[in-house]
């Protein structure tokens, strides 16, 4: 079993519920007009590095034509994307190394994976398992706008914590997180050099705040507690990868600290007390034809 990345780097909820909010169907237009896919087709579509499945699972709804297959080598993310999306395959699998054969897939697409994956291989396999005249689609998030409200500062408790784990955190270094990362004339070049033409690039918007009343309330209490799980994913990722230098009890006040914020924020919200809190990401799309 494979869980390196789901126990130290992000945690499982921290990225389904993330994605399940920036792949929501109110920005399913945004991602189709960048996508130009043929709807109306069979399409073979392969998800690499799927996570716990929230893309995939959008993918399933806005082409329902669609036969999706969607990989990651971390065996968690594959138990739980199994247990919470449906119509989809979902297997462990390694992106340089895939278990498909060649010209098998008319579109692949990738969500935050080319940042971590040395671009030759993974490029080169893309090439590969796809289709002549077949689709590579990459999305990569860029930087975006956070505001937080007051209430989700950080105490000192929190801050002497997070200071405790930076001075004393690996992960990064350790597991090649962000060792790929390229700006957003680099991204479009290395597509190309790998392989293909007619290249393009776009960008999404992603807006998520709570108090904005476009969103249903189940949304916005979606949004707070995607926070929530996030924050609570990277004090146990802390845990995981640093436990001989915090307790049991250092670890369960952080949680208790962190909860408390947030169902304050709950509860300001379904009081119609405005934070005006956002976070606004930005998802780079580029689209590559074999």
């Amino acid at each position: 079993m494979n869980n390196i990345w789901s126990k130290y780097v992000q945690g499982t909820q921290t990225l389904y519920y993330s994605r399940k909010l920036r792949f929501d169907d109110m920005f399913k237009e945004q991602y189709k007009k960048l996508f130009e896919l043929d709807e109306s087709k069979c399409l073979k579509i392969l998800e690499i590095g799927c996570g716990p499945g929230a893309l995939a699972g959008a993918l399933h709804r806005w082409y329902p034509n669609a036969d999706i297959t969607a990989v990651d080598r971390d065996s968690e993310f594959i138990r739980f994307a199994l247990e919470h999306e449906n119509g989809i395959v979902f297997a462990e699998g390694d992106a340089t190394k895939l278990s498909f054969a060649d010209n098998s897939f008319d579109v692949v697409i990738s969500n935050t994976v080319c940042e971590h994956i040395e671009p030759s291989a993974f490029y080169g396999e893309q090439l590969r398992v796809l289709k002549p005249n077949g689709i590579c689609l990459v999305l990569s998030s860029r930087r975006g706008i956070t505001a937080a409200q007051n209430s989700l500062t950080l105490s000192e408790y929190e801050e002497r914590f997070w200071k405790k784990a930076e001075q004393r955190d690996e992960t990064l270094d350790k597991y090649a997180v962000g060792k790929y990362w390229m700006n957003e004339a680099e991204l479009p070049a290395a597509m190309e050099k790998y392989g293909f033409k007619n290249i393009n690039t776009g960008f999404a918007a992603i807006d998520l705040t709570p108090d904005n009343p476009k969103f249903s309330d189940k949304l916005a209490h979606d949004i707070i507690n995607e926070e929530r799980y996030s924050d609570i994913d990277g004090i146990d990722s802390v845990f995981n990868s640093m436990s001989e230098h915090f307790t049991e009890e250092e670890i369960e006040e952080m949680k208790r600290i962190t909860n408390a914020k947030y169902d304050a924020r709950i509860d300001a919200y379904e009081r119609g007390e405005k934070k005006w809190d956002t976070n606004v990401s930005v998802v780079m799309v580029i689209r590559g034809v074999k």
